[in-house]
C-alpha cells in the first residue's frame, strides 16, 4: 500500500480526532492536511502508519488549540463549535461514543478541559487509544496520561449531556418542531420545550445575534415564534439535517446560500436547548455563505409589512 492509500484510509479517523479536539471544521481540516505533509516528508515508513498519523494530528491540534484558546477568550458573545453535518469516521462498536462526543453539548463540555486533558479524554474514552499510543501522542508517560484522564472525567461527569436514546423519536420530535416553527405556532412549540430550555446564538460579532441566552419555554416559543415565519415570507428555506449527530437544520436564503445551522438537544421527549451558529466564519464547509445583515434588514421590513 502506497503513503497516500495509507493516508487515505486513515483521514477520516484523523479528522474526527482533530474535531473533538479542537470543535473547528476548517482547523481539523488544516491539521490533517499539515499531517499529511509531515507524513509524506518523512523519510522511513512508521511500524504503524495509525499510530504515526493519529500521535501526529492530536499535537498539531493540541498546539493550534492553545492559540485557539486565546481566541476563544476574546470572542464576542457565546462560542460554539462549527457545524458538523457529517461525522466521517464510524466505528460500530464505539457508534455511542462517536455520536455522543461530537454533539455541541459534549464539544462545550470539553472547552472547559486543558488541550492536554481533552486530547488525552477524547484518544481514550471516544478512540480506545491504549496508553502508550497516549502517551506518544501528547508527550507525556503513562502514568501522566492516566492522571490527565482521571481529571478530565471528573470535570466531564460533573456536566455529561444526556440524549434521547431513541433516534427515531428524536426525528419525529425535530419534525414537529420545524414544522411548529414555519406556522409561528407559539403553544405548538412551547409544547415542545423544556421549561429550562435555552436558546444560544453564535454571530461572532460578525453577524446578527442574540445579545444573551433566551431562557424559558415561554420566552423562547415567543422569539422563535416571531422571527421563523418573517424568514418564510423572504424565501428562506430549512433542511432539516443532523448537525453534530443530533437533530437540526441548515437555513439557505433564496439563492440557496447557508444563513445558519440550528441544533438540537433532545432528552425525556423535549427540547433541551437549541443553539443557532451564524457566524459566517463557521459556515463556508457548508456552501456559499449568505449575507446575514441583509436577510436581517429583509426580516424587518417584513415585519414593518405586518404591523
Amino acid at each position: 500500500m502506497s503513503k497516500v492509500e495509507e493516508f487515505e484510509e486513515l483521514r477520516p479517523l484523523l479528522f474526527s480526532i482533530a474535531y473533538r479536539i479542537l470543535g473547528s471544521v476548517s482547523e481539523a481540516e488544516d491539521a490533517v492536511q499539515e499531517t499529511w505533509l509531515r507524513f509524506d516528508a518523512s523519510t522511513t515508513r512508521p511500524v504503524s502508519a495509525k499510530a504515526f498519523l493519529s500521535a501526529t494530528v492530536t499535537r498539531i491540534a493540541i498546539d493550534v488549540l492553545r492559540s485557539a484558546r486565546v481566541r476563544r477568550e476574546e470572542y464576542t458573545g457565546p462560542w460554539l463549535p462549527e457545524p458538523l453535518l457529517n461525522d466521517p469516521y464510524e466505528d460500530p462498536e464505539r457508534a455511542a461514543e462517536l455520536a455522543d462526543s461530537v454533539s455541541m453539548a459534549a464539544l462545550l463540555l470539553l472547552e472547559r478541559l486543558s488541550p492536554l486533558e481533552r486530547s488525552v479524554f477524547v484518544l481514550r474514552e471516544v478512540f480506545a487509544f491504549g496508553f502508550d499510543e497516549i502517551a506518544s501522542a501528547v508527550g507525556r508517560s503513562e502514568a501522566a496520561c492516566r492522571q490527565l484522564l482521571v481529571r478530565a472525567r471528573r470535570h466531564m461527569s460533573e456536566g455529561r449531556p444526556r440524549f434521547e436514546a431513541d433516534r427515531r423519536q428524536r426525528q419525529e420530535l425535530a419534525t414537529r418542531f420545524f414544522e411548529a416553527l414555519s406556522q409561528g405556532d407559539v403553544g405548538g412549540l412551547q409544547n415542545l420545550l423544556s421549561a429550562d430550555v435555552q436558546l444560544v446564538g453564535d454571530g461572532g460579532g460578525k453577524a446578527p445575534q442574540l445579545a444573551k441566552a433566551v431562557v424559558g419555554a415561554e420566552s423562547v416559543a415567543r422569539l422563535l415564534a416571531s422571527v421563523y415565519p418573517l424568514m418564510a415570507r423572504i424565501d428562506i428555506t430549512c433542511e432539516q439535517h443532523e448537525i453534530n449527530g443530533q437533530p437540526g437544520a441548515v437555513f439557505r436564503d433564496r439563492d440557496g446560500k447557508v444563513l445558519h445551522a440550528l441544533a438540537l438537544d433532545v432528552l425525556d421527549g423535549q427540547i433541551q436547548s437549541i443553539r443557532s451558529v451564524i457566524n459566517p466564519d463557521k459556515l463556508g464547509h457548508l456552501g456559499p455563505v449568505a449575507d446575514a445583515w441583509a436577510v436581517d434588514r429583509e426580516v424587518k421590513q417584513a415585519r414593518k409589512r405586518t404591523q
